[in-house]
């Protein structure tokens, strides 16, 4: 199987520690290593270095490169980001360009995955159910009414693949209320969208001819330029020209093929904030349920989060429920069950011109 991990997305959410130059991708968020490089490990059942196509912003290549040194992945470089729709077509066609015609594995580069097997034991099912057609989705079975995700309905069942049962898609569903999350829940029928798609090639490229014709024949000049001289301009011209996207937008709500989804349950997170990876980190948590990273002293604190990424002592003294994050360039107090919000000190320092701090 060949496997298009998109390293797109600037982190916003784990700022001051995710930065514009070096997002939460590329960054040791869970204690595993860089989120990028775990991600790619966790696929070495079903592929090899040589079967991985990372598509990540031009920005980035320098640290992909010092991180995958020695190994053979396949790295684009997108001029600018256009969503997943562009994201995904251009490791389709790299891949088309390479010579695979089997299934492929679309998914994020940030995301968490606490039992590896279960996860590959869904994929490769998942390739092989996609193998003969239609586009798969891996759904997460949810273990709380959660707001925070998209979910995908389950329709008819259509087939058992390696043990795992299959489910035709009914609809994608927007993120819910509270009410409509429990509901949700208690219906078995609904899982949470890990934006985690397998399909051929081939597929994507003609569901990309069918619903997003301008982004095709973009694709088709680069493939044709693959290898030769003048790619790189290439590649900024057709990115100058095509439209941001998302795939979901573009091709999933759209879309006449067959849609699958296989149910997982692999202890998946997105890991889309410090408050998520506070829940994460369960098991680090001191008698107090506080977590601590760095050099930091906590006396009367309870379910906080203190992570020193600096060249100094954070001490704290009675805090409760507190978010407190130390690097060299900038400092984080905040309330941990607000941590979502992060973007909007990101987005004030954007508008007063403080971009050094991005």
């Amino acid at each position: 199987m060949f496997a298009v991990i998109m390293c797109g997305g600037s982190g916003t959410r784990f700022w001051p520690v995710s930065r514009t130059s070096r997002p939460k991708q590329f960054l040791n968020i869970t204690g595993r290593g860089p989120m990028v490089v775990e991600t790619c490990d966790r696929l070495k059942p079903l592929a090899g270095d040589e079967e991985m196509i990372l598509v990540l912003g031009h920005e980035h290549l320098k640290d992909a490169e010092s991180l995958f040194k020695g190994r053979g992945v396949h790295m684009l470089a997108e001029p600018v980001g256009r969503n997943t729709a562009p994201c995904i077509g251009l490791g389709a066609i790299y891949a088309r360009h390479l010579g695979y015609a089997g299934s492929v594995a679309f998914l994020p580069a940030d995301h968490f995955i606490g039992d590896t097997s279960s996860f590959v034991k869904a994929l490769e099912a998942a390739g092989e159910l996609a193998g003969l057609g239609g586009i798969v989705t891996l759904g997460i079975v949810p273990t709380r009414p959660e707001t925070g995700y998209g979910y995908i309905r389950r329709g008819e069942s259509h087939a058992d693949v390696k043990g795992l049962s299959a489910y035709e898609v009914s609809e994608f569903v927007e993120k819910p209320d509270l009410e409509k999350a429990h509901n949700y829940l208690d219906s078995g029928q609904y899982y949470w969208n890990a934006g985690i798609f397998v399909a051929t090639a081939e597929t994507v490229l003609n569901e990309l001819k069918a619903h997003l014709p301008g982004l095709y024949k973009g694709l088709l000049r680069l493939e044709k330029a693959f290898g030769a001289k003048g790619f790189e301009a290439e590649f900024k011209a057709v990115y100058d020209e095509i439209e941001g996207v998302s795939f979901d937008y573009g091709i999933m709500e759209k879309t006449e093929e067959k849609v699958y989804v296989l149910p997982c349950e692999c202890g998946w997170s997105d890991v889309g904030s410090w408050a998520s990876l506070y829940d994460l980190r369960a098991f680090d948590h001191d008698e107090r349920k506080n977590l601590k990273e760095g050099e930091t002293l906590l006396i009367d604190c309870e379910r906080s989060f203190v992570s020193g990424r600096g060249e100094r002592l954070v001490a704290c003294l009675g805090l409760k429920n507190c978010l407190v994050v130390d690097t060299p360039e900038a400092l984080l107090v905040a309330d941990l069950d607000r941590s979502q919000d992060i973007r909007r000190i990101v987005e004030q320092l954007r508008r007063t011109g403080k971009d050094e701090l991005l």
